[in-house]
């Protein structure tokens, strides 16, 4: 009898953190979406929304630096590898 409560609070312990990791992602999802149609709508008002060390990711990608471009786009955007890396590649 006990380990069978044991096992139902481990159980249901497990279930709960799954639980909580899928709507985590789910909510990562959204917000992703969402950032995406932002960008789209301040792109199309011709808003300029860029963070001021942009400068220095372009000084990196003239310079031939385009690991530390990739670094520093990656702390201004909060983006992804493989976004910084297609954006570096876009402005070089």
């Amino acid at each position: 009898m006990d380990i069978a409560l044991v096992l139902f609070f481990v159980f249901a312990a497990f279930w709960g953190v799954m639980t909580i990791q899928s709507r985590i992602s789910q909510a990562d999802r959204r917000v992703a979406r969402v950032e995406r149609k932002l960008d789209l709508v301040i792109d199309h008002l011709g808003l300029n929304a860029q963070d001021p060390r942009m400068g220095e990711v372009e000084a990196l990608v003239r310079n031939d630096k385009k690991i530390q471009a990739i670094k520093v786009y990656r702390e201004i955007t909060g983006v992804g590898l493989k976004e910084a890396k297609d954006a570096v590649d876009r402005l070089g």
